[in-house]
């Protein structure tokens, strides 16, 4: 699909709901002129514009998904440039005279006068609720187009609740968003700041780092181009950066008087203002001119044209007796939330609760009608009205956002209704499990049982390919990770365990096997307090598999030691499985008698139950693991017994693996004619289930034996797309895969 295909799709959609261009642009808040450009096939919209026309066209699911399948098709054909920024505020108002200083900053940064690498402004600092992120986002759009190669953006929540983020993650989002195939990002946060610096060198961008805890965790993200403008908010003065890095410090204080009015102005109308002055100023005098505060009332008063300003105050007045004393701003917002929150129905005034609930740093639409349990209609409906309560914003990429004020005081309202939290917390980890397990089956094309229907009150998300799979998982990333690490709930730790199962698939697949790992640590950390073996067996396996892929298998010998502590205590099954792995990790150690000893006793486990794929997967793994000890005939012994049995299941992918097995040990055999076509049969079976990973291994079996029977030339290119596989997959082995192929290159005649 294209730009065009698109528009049309688009302008269908507003036709079926009955709008003009003029009404959809009323409703959405996206120019006329915006969504016509649109239509026309001359644009593409941003994610949270997106998000917000499918709002406003009140689509079904199937509706919306059309069009969003339609915009990711159309974005995968052109160039990508980040545009990570969250929508501009429309009504932005006041702020005249830290514009104008921040202003300069960015004229010297466009013009290329940039001091010390890059610029800084930190100190956008200042109380909470102040708009220190408004100003940065209305200042970064302001010169966005200065800055060609694009915006990147991240809320790095240092003052939420939960742990700050990490700079190594911060710095994986940017990595991806400026193109880094996964394969390229290192594991370390020192190692992914340095490709960081290197990727930024010559680009034009604007990076903003909101909500930052304190200097050391802004530093590592800090582009090196005199050519980037960095843009930090937070609530502590980041003095450190202004002594090192040459930081500006501007500093944001509430509203003036006259500031404060105009914002409120904006909202409800400067005719209304002007027609009670005095109420609109002691309006402004309620809030404690804090803008977060004027917004959340200006947006209660425009959803009351009719009722008078003097009215609102008396209102507000009441609520602040109810809340705190009067020179507390704190008490301030805390009234002005609850005259926003009595308007609320009684429905959305529930969802709002449930929502505080949500561990990331942004909820998509999916998840927060899972954690309320109610039907996506009914969800969008409540999100709609709070998004226009100024109670939530969005994102860049159209997920609804919290602020930690308006967070901590939908916290403190659960807590008053004696809201059912663990139910609340339950349906979230199996919404992000069931519809992993959908994914995680698109992903893996190994026939295996499709998961179960969601439990009740849990969304089902339609994941029909690999482009809808992945995007699935990239959305919810962020709150699996937050999940494992702050739902500290006793009762949610075997689905803490289990949560982390169908994500495997995912990280493999992307090749983020850092994120593998610290999720694995998180559910192998529940799998021991639960002190269950099944599960403490999965677990290690699967982390000694990650950190076998990062190049640290040396370091899996503590998972080694856990899985054989659990053998006694494990199903017959399970302990074949559990044998199985600890020979694949003793195989990547290079400890092949071992491996093959482990192999040996998995097969015997098997051979006494009925699965008899399991035997043939593991009747290779024997042979493999002989022929690395030299046994080449017993080898192809045992894979021969497995080939039938495979054929027999439709197991590619294990047949696939048993043909390369016996190539490997007919080229050991020095028979390289029927090593190749062994290894040719192997890559085309892996060609089907599109393994790319095992394919990689294949070609750099297969490339030995070209350059042996002297085909430089094939052989070159074998480990050249080898080295782009595993590339691919973020396995660390793709640079013994590039210098092979440039050590082939290098020999003099050595082509035929």
């Amino acid at each position: 699909m294209d730009k065009s295909t698109f528009g049309r799709l688009l302008r269908q959609a507003r036709q079926r709901s009955l709008l003009t261009l003029e009404s959809l642009a009323d409703a959405s808040g996206v120019s006329v002129r915006a969504i016509s450009d649109m239509e026309r096939g001359r644009s593409l919209p941003r994610q949270a514009t997106l998000a917000e026309l499918l709002d406003a066209l009140e689509l079904d699911e199937d509706e919306r998904r059309r069009l969003l399948q339609a915009t990711s098709s159309a974005r995968r054909t052109r160039r990508q440039v980040p545009q990570q920024l969250p929508p501009d505020l429309a009504v932005f108002r006041g702020r005249a005279e830290t514009l104008a200083t921040v202003g300069g900053l960015g004229e010297r940064v466009a013009a290329g006068g940039g001091h010390g690498g890059h610029v800084v402004v930190s100190a956008i600092g200042g109380m909470a609720g102040v708009g220190k992120t408004t100003l940065a986002v209305h200042w970064a759009h302001q010169v966005a187009d200065r800055f060609p190669d694009g915006q990147l953006y991240v809320n790095l929540r240092g003052f939420e609740d939960s742990a700050p983020l990490d700079p190594g993650e911060a710095l994986g989002g940017f990595l991806s968003a400026l193109g880094v195939p996964s394969g390229d990002i290192p594991s370390g946060t020192e190692e992914r700041a340095a490709v960081f610096r290197e990727r930024t060198g010559s680009l034009r961008l604007i990076v903003v780092l909101d909500n930052a805890r304190d200097a050391e965790q802004v530093r590592p993200l800090l582009p090196a181009s005199a050519g980037c403008l960095t843009i930090t908010t937070s609530r502590n003065q980041l003095s450190g950066l202004a002594a090192r890095e040459g930081a500006t410090l501007v500093g944001l204080d509430v509203w003036s008087q006259e500031e404060a009015v105009a914002g409120l102005a904006a909202r409800v109308g400067e005719e209304r203002c002007a027609a009670e002055p005095g109420a609109a100023a002691r309006l402004a005098g309620l809030c404690g001119h804090l803008p977060l505060a004027v917004a959340v009332v200006g947006a209660q008063l425009s959803a009351a044209p009719h009722l008078p300003l003097r009215a609102a105050v008396h209102e507000l007045e009441a609520s602040r007796l109810d809340a705190l004393s009067a020179d507390d701003r704190r008490g301030d917002v805390r009234a002005v939330f609850s005259w926003s929150y009595r308007a609320l129905s009684a429905g959305t005034a529930c969802f709002f609760r449930q929502l505080s609930l949500h561990p990331g740093p942004a909820a998509s639409a999916e998840a927060a009608a899972s954690l309320a349990g109610v039907p996506m209609a009914e969800a969008r409906r409540y999100l709609r009205e709070l998004t226009a309560a100024s109670l939530l914003s969005r994102d860049a990429d159209g997920r609804y956002v919290l602020h930690d004020l308006v967070r901590a005081y939908a916290a403190e309202l659960r807590a008053q209704e004696e809201d059912d939290r663990h139910g609340a917390e339950t349906r979230l980890l199996d919404y992000l499990r069931h519809n992993a397990a959908a994914a995680a089956r698109v992903l893996d094309t190994r026939p295996k049982p499709g998961p179960a229907g969601p439990p009740p009150g849990v969304v089902r998300v339609a994941i029909e390919d690999r482009a809808e799979a992945l995007d699935w998982y990239r959305q919810e990333e962020a709150t699996v990770m937050a999940a494992l690490t702050s739902l500290d709930d006793p009762r949610l730790l075997r689905r803490r365990t289990d949560l982390t199962a169908d994500w495997v698939g995912y990280f493999s697949f992307t090749g983020r096997w850092a994120e593998e790992v610290s999720t694995k640590r998180v559910a192998l950390e529940a799998a021991l307090a639960l002190d269950d073996p099944a599960a403490i067996a999965v677990n290690c396996a699967s982390l000694a598999r990650a950190l076998a892929e990062t190049g640290q298998a040396d370091e899996a010998d503590e998972q080694v030691r856990l899985m054989l502590g659990q053998l006694d205590r494990l199903a017959p099954a399970q302990r074949a499985a559990t044998e199985r792995s600890i020979g694949w990790v003793r195989g990547r150690q290079g400890r092949h008698a071992e491996a093959l000893l482990h192999a040996r006793r998995a097969l015997a486990v098997y051979r006494t139950l009925p699965e008899r794929n399991e035997v043939a997967r593991e009747l290779n793994a024997v042979g493999w693991y002989l022929a690395l000890l030299g046994e080449y005939r017993e080898a192809i012994t045992m894979c021969e017994e497995a080939l039938p049995i495979l054929q027999a299941n439709g197991n590619l992918r294990n047949e696939a693996a048993t043909w390369d097995s016996i190539g490997y040990a007919l080229h050991r055999l020095g028979d390289l004619d029927a090593a190749v076509v062994n290894y040719r049969r192997s890559l085309e079976l892996y060609g089907e289930v599109l393994d790319g990973y095992n394919q990689a291994e294949v070609l750099d079996h297969l490339a030995s034996a070209q350059l042996e029977l002297g085909d430089a030339a094939a052989a070159r290119a074998g480990w050249t797309r080898a080295a782009e596989l595993l590339a691919e997959t973020g396995s660390p082995r793709a640079a013994a895969m590039r210098a092979k192929a440039q050590a082939v290159g290098a020999r003099p005649g050595t082509d035929r």
